[in-house]
């Protein structure tokens, strides 16, 4: 990915960054401008946001594979996801990010790095669909049970719900909120699954499809995703502010 990167692959993560961008703009006119939009609120829309990180994740574990420093990268992701925190505790507690995605895909890289001479053990035909299958089983964990949508498997003890540390594990106790909450659990099985999925690719000679370009433009939100993602929040308030101040009534 340093030389030649997959064009293909840039250009899926550019088209999810869009969308990411998109639907956070909608955000920030809901929640922050008062807009009144109740489709935003509505099952599609929820769709629409778990399309955006279902993505980020199952790429961001493909990618794990590429670059030389590892450590290095799961650093600098993790270190972004703590400004966003700090930044939105000191100035929007109300709406702050605590465990978001970013801390998230830092502390994942961290582990997979930990668990890598095991991981690869295991094969891609193998590790691929039992990581979707843990991803299905523990999907609803932080709201109490085992399973992934109506479908309730098994209620998890409640002591297992209880502090800050908990919550970044999967099990978040009362009082716990956040606007933009990504666990270990369940988010690190569809991570793994990008994992298992490069390797798939790699062992049936099938990586070299990704080398093609569908709509280039797309590449450089892409490849620029982590800093595109750090700046976006503070971009897109600063032109709402200025838009509603141009035009205070502008649809409201």
């Amino acid at each position: 990915m340093k030389t030649n990167r997959y064009r293909l692959l840039d250009e899926l993560r550019g088209l999810t960054l869009v969308s990411m961008l998109v639907y956070h703009g909608c955000w920030d006119l809901v929640y922050m401008f008062h807009v009144k939009a109740p489709w935003y609120e509505s099952r599609g829309a929820f769709y629409w946001q778990q399309s955006i990180c279902w993505t980020f994740i199952f790429i961001s574990g493909f990618c794990w594979h590429f670059g030389k420093n590892k450590l290095r990268h799961a650093m600098k992701i993790f270190l972004g996801g703590a400004v966003i925190t700090f930044a939105t505790l000191l100035f929007m507690p109300a709406d702050r990010v605590v465990f978001g995605i970013l801390t998230f895909l830092g502390s994942a890289a961290f582990i997979v790095i930990l668990l890598n001479n095991i991981l690869k053990y295991i094969k891609p035909s193998l590790g691929f669909p039992i990581s979707l299958l843990l991803f299905g089983l523990t999907k609803q964990v932080n709201a109490g049970y085992l399973g992934t949508g109506f479908i309730k498997i098994a209620k998890v003890p409640d002591f297992f719900y209880r502090n800050l540390a908990t919550a970044f594990l999967g099990f978040p106790g009362g009082g716990f909120y956040s606007t933009d909450y990504f666990s270990i659990f369940p988010w690190l099985f569809l991570y793994i699954a990008g994992y298992y999925c490069y390797l798939w690719m790699e062992e049936t000679d099938r990586l070299k499809r990704l080398d093609t370009s569908i709509f280039s433009p797309l590449c450089f939100p892409g490849r620029y995703s982590f800093w595109i993602y750090m700046a976006h929040q503070p971009v897109l308030y600063l032109l709402l502010s200025i838009w509603f101040y141009l035009f205070p009534a502008g649809g409201r």
